[in-house]
This record gives C-alpha cells, sequence and structure tokens, in this order.
C-alpha cells in the first residue's frame, strides 16, 4: 500500500509539473528552449554577416596550386586571383535550403569521365554557416560539382578537352 501511495504522490508532482509548463506563454516558451536544452541563436542579419573562405588547390597545375582567401561580405577581398568572380560564383549557385557545398548526393549515376589530379579543400563559413568541402574531378559528377564553382576554383580543361 505504501509503494502505491508514492507513486500517486509521484504522478501528481509531474501533473502539476506539466501543468504549469501549458500555462507559459508561447512566446516565452520559444524562448526558454527545450527542457534541459538551449533555445537556437537568432538568425544571423545580413549586416552581421561575415563570408569568408580559404581555398586550397593542389595538382592543379603551376600558377593554380595554393591556398587563397576570399572575402564576400562585407566587402569582396583577399588573396585570391579573381574574388569578385569567386564571390560571384558561389552567390549564383547559392539557394535557400540547400547547401552549395554539399557533395555529389549518394547513389548518383555519374560519367567515366575522368578530369585530372585536381584536388581542393574550401573552408570557412558562408551564410552564416560552417564550411568543410572536399572537390576532386574523378567523374563526371564530380567535375561539374566544380565547374560550377568557377572562379572560386580554378577552371581546368579536363585531357582530352579542346
Amino acid at each position: 500500500m505504501l509503494q502505491v501511495t508514492r507513486l500517486l504522490g509521484a504522478a501528481a508532482v509531474c501533473a502539476a509539473a506539466l501543468s504549469s509548463l501549458s500555462v507559459m506563454p508561447p512566446a516565452t516558451a520559444a524562448v526558454a528552449g527545450p527542457v534541459g536544452g538551449t533555445a537556437a541563436p537568432p538568425p544571423v542579419r545580413d549586416e552581421d554577416r561575415v563570408d569568408r573562405l580559404t581555398v586550397t588547390v593542389r595538382d592543379a597545375g603551376k600558377g593554380v596550386d595554393g591556398t587563397y582567401e576570399v572575402y564576400c561580405r562585407p566587402q569582396r577581398g583577399g588573396s585570391h586571383p579573381d574574388p569578385r568572380g569567386a564571390c560571384a560564383a558561389v552567390e549564383r549557385s547559392t539557394r535557400a535550403g540547400r547547401n552549395v557545398f554539399a557533395p555529389v548526393p549518394e547513389g548518383s549515376v555519374c560519367t567515366m569521365q575522368y578530369g585530372g589530379p585536381a584536388t581542393a579543400r574550401v573552408t570557412g563559413t558562408w551564410a552564416g554557416r560552417p564550411v568543410d568541402a572536399t572537390y576532386d574531378r574523378r567523374d563526371g559528377c564530380q567535375i561539374g560539382r566544380w565547374d560550377r564553382l568557377v572562379p572560386l576554383l580554378p577552371e581546368l580543361r579536363s585531357p582530352g578537352a579542346s
């Protein structure tokens, strides 16, 4: 009988706690965040955003290999050979809700085309989100992914292309 009383008492405490949460105004509930967690940070305002990328290119050839910085917001600049074009390439590929730097989706059907040994790594921040993406030219999908970001990534011709 003592155990039943304890269980009923615990249930009453839980019910009281739950009912007190249900009277919390919706705006306050959103700020408070989930129980035991933290609230989501406010969205990044355009005027506070800094888009900064580091591009490291390897095995692309003499005069192309290296590490370059590019700043797109609030001002364009950096050590990249074409910061204005690099920023424009990323901006034109940016779509709401999609990661411009996402890898080729798993299971994609790609041409068996080899675009050379060049590789690139892009790190930094874009649209308020961290970036850490790698690129190569091992098949048609990877070549297309690379080419969408030219001139952020150097323009390279596949062997045999004119």
